[in-house]
């Protein structure tokens, strides 16, 4: 005999809660597994290439089941793959190697504060009140976060290139706007498969900008210091490719459909959580007491412009989510 729908209900948002913690943690480890890497003498975007290109040679046969995306939805697939996966993953990578993985990551999620800047000026569309606090607050906690009284103690470049990873991320959700309408009778997307492709791209686009022939390959094969531990290259790389973006994207995927989106992306913000966690314990990167405390505004901030709706939207809505309301997209995480 069937369950009945009210026991199902409870076990499918637990586990969705799950998968979006295991997904929130393996993205949080990213930086703090790619940052060794780089002191060892790896480019940012050779780090970069090898993790795109490893994560689209593991997710090819989920590409060639979704074959007939690109087909329906090419342009969609290109945007995907040059701004939140080439785009998001070179700018944060860059950054990480000048300032620490917590607040690049935390500047990061000013994005979709962006998206609503993107809203009232570009649009010209109105936002809600709740929306125009969330954009004060994360606004405010990263004056705090990057200590801007004291003349911005932190790398200037790293800054401007977390900042650029934040804009990729704009660009991603203005892209998901039109990716979550069907065109031309055709169904939405699968995520699954746009992840896939986007893959596919960001490794075409950088190999041809990482020109990977020129990296040294023979740091791959000594040992990456981690906080005073030494750690096989090799192994660390794993983590990256395997955890941090494989495993990260699909428990995401599938989190995202059993939970609402908004749940979802409350979750999702553990993530600058967890890095800036594991940053501290493992790196030694710690962070002063007003840089948490502005930390946490930032989030706030995020959470909040995340969960607000734009009012009276014209003809289309910002973005669009399987069930037709006004929200930022959560079908697909960025790193």
């Amino acid at each position: 005999m069937p369950e009945a729908p009210q026991a199902a209900v409870p076990r499918r948002a637990g586990g969705g809660i799950g998968l979006a913690l295991m997904s929130a943690f393996a993205f949080g480890g990213s930086g703090v597994a790619a940052k060794p890497l780089i002191e060892a003498g790896l480019d940012p975007l050779h780090v970069t290439w090898l993790r795109v290109t490893g994560a689209a040679l593991v997710l090819l046969p989920l590409a060639w089941r979704h074959r007939a995306l690109v087909r329906e939805r090419p342009a969609l697939l290109v945007g995907f793959g040059l701004l939140a996966v080439a785009g998001v993953q070179a700018c944060y990578f860059a950054a990480i190697a000048r300032i620490p993985v917590g607040v690049a990551l935390l500047i990061e999620y000013l994005g979709p504060a962006l998206v609503l800047a993107w809203v009232r000026f570009v649009q010209r569309r109105p936002v809600s009140r709740a929306a125009g606090l969330g954009v004060v607050l994360a606004v405010a906690g990263l004056a705090c976060v990057v200590q801007i009284w004291a003349g911005l103690r932190l790398d200037a470049l790293g800054l401007l290139l977390a900042l650029g990873a934040a804009c990729c991320q704009v660009g991603y959700f203005i892209l998901s706007d039109h990716g979550g309408t069907p065109v031309d009778g055709r169904r939405v997307p699968d995520p699954v498969g746009v992840i896939a492709y986007g893959l596919l791209v960001g490794a075409v686009v950088l190999t041809v900008v990482a020109r990977p022939w020129t990296m040294d390959g023979h740091v791959l094969a000594r040992t990456a210091l981690m906080g005073g531990t030494e750690l096989p290259a090799v192994v660390l790389l794993a983590w990256v490719v395997l955890v941090a973006t494989v495993a990260a994207y699909l428990t995401g995927i599938v989190a995202v459909r059993r939970l609402s989106p908004q749940v979802a992306g409350v979750v999702a913000c553990l993530e600058a959580v967890v890095a800036t966690g594991l940053a501290w314990v493992l790196l030694g990167e710690r962070l002063a007491a007003v840089q948490l405390l502005g930390g946490a505004l930032v989030l706030a901030g995020a959470l909040t412009a995340q969960r607000s709706t734009p009012g009276a939207a014209p003809a289309e809505p910002v973005a669009r989510g399987g069930d037709g309301d006004a929200r930022l997209p959560e079908d697909v995480r960025l790193p």
